[in-house]
């Protein structure tokens, strides 16, 4: 997959371990998040989630992206392909700087990247959401997600 085709308007890349300390920057601006996911966010942890992954999958199907605006992380995205099946990307974590939130750059966002994915052939993108969590939940719903289950997350998905 060409990551660089994901957003017409921003510049995506794969982040990296020297990225750690931006996107700690990023997801630290974000406390109402950890309210409903905790731990807070660490520096550790962030390297940890760059490299996990689902059972079944190996680190070609992993991307762990950042979004930028001139030199500016405005956000990140862990993205699995054909996870659990083919044809499905799942995000693992999505979270959009706190001065972007509420002008539309997550909704562009993923407008992006749902249009990307249906071109290459996917068919959904799943996700969960934190039980509780209005405002995850409430953005999800916003860009057309809709529930699939229910158990300790709420699972959604979004047919393209």
């Amino acid at each position: 997959m060409d990551i660089k085709l994901l957003s017409g308007t921003f510049e995506v890349r794969p982040l990296t371990p020297g990225d750690v300390d931006s996107i700690y920057a990023l997801c630290a601006g974000n406390e109402r998040f950890y309210r409903y996911h905790p731990p807070f966010v660490t520096r550790a942890r962030i390297l940890e989630d760059m490299t996990a992954l689902p059972p079944g999958k190996d680190k070609a199907d992993k991307f762990y992206l950042g979004f930028y605006k001139s030199d500016t992380l405005i956000a990140v995205m862990d993205l699995i392909l054909d996870y659990p099946t083919n044809h499905i990307a799942f995000i693992g974590f999505f979270m959009t700087d706190a001065t972007c939130q509420n002008r539309g750059v997550g909704s562009r966002l993923i407008r992006e990247l749902a249009a990307h994915l249906r071109a290459s052939g996917f068919t959904k993108i799943r996700l969960g959401v934190d039980k509780g969590n209005p405002q995850s939940f409430s953005f999800w719903k916003k860009c057309g997600f809709t529930v699939a289950d229910e158990n300790h997350y709420i699972l959604m998905e979004f047919d393209l």
